[in-house]
């Protein structure tokens, strides 16, 4: 059987990992020459993340997904503290990197090492997190869950609205977002220059 939660959670871990490895390529290329648009940009993709899987994503793993497969699955408990933890420090994580960018674009050069350091660890963790959800959790809840478990996470993972998986529209201010970063942002990330 086929449960719309598991194929969310997959589209919107695979949406965030291309964010992630595009503000890594951006980061890697550099400013060249376009200062302005470089840090709105990565602006709007921290922004992004900060919104979306922050506070929609995560909360309903923690949440509806988490607690369901544990007691079904004592087993992978250490698993779940694990990924918890982790979506208690990536609020954080992601606001120190705005903080960071920040620095980097009003103090200039001598910020930049700091940023792309932690940006590195950011996305390097935040890849494994979302490896460990597929590879740990989401097999798991397949075998142990009950269909009436599956209906009640499928109603709520169904209500997201990420403008990157296009599963539903998202609301106009999101749109203008993801619209923002996919115009600026340069080749082969977005359509900018």
């Amino acid at each position: 059987m086929k449960h719309s939660s598991l194929q969310i959670i997959r589209d919107e871990h695979a949406s965030l990992a291309a964010m992630l490895q595009s503000m890594r390529l951006m980061v890697q290329r550099g400013t060249a020459g376009q200062a302005q648009n470089f840090f709105e940009v990565m602006r709007a993709m921290l922004f992004y993340i900060d919104e979306f899987p922050e506070r929609l994503h995560h909360p309903k793993e923690s949440n509806l997904l988490f607690p369901r497969v544990v007691r079904k699955a004592p087993q992978v408990m250490g698993v779940v503290d694990r990924l918890e933890r982790d979506h208690l420090q990536s609020e954080k994580a992601v606001r120190d990197l705005q903080h960071l960018l920040l620095a980097w674009e009003l103090l200039g050069q001598s910020r930049r090492d700091v940023f792309v350091t932690t940006l590195t660890q950011y996305v390097d963790a935040y890849l494994e997190h979302m490896r460990l959800e597929e590879i740990e959790i989401l097999p798991q809840a397949e075998k142990v869950l009950s269909d009436e478990d599956w209906r009640a996470l499928d109603a709520e993972f169904e209500k997201n609205a990420d403008p990157l998986t296009g599963h539903h529209p998202p609301g106009p201010e999101f749109e203008k977002l993801f619209s923002r970063i996919v115009m600026k942002a340069p080749a082969p990330i977005g359509l900018g220059e």
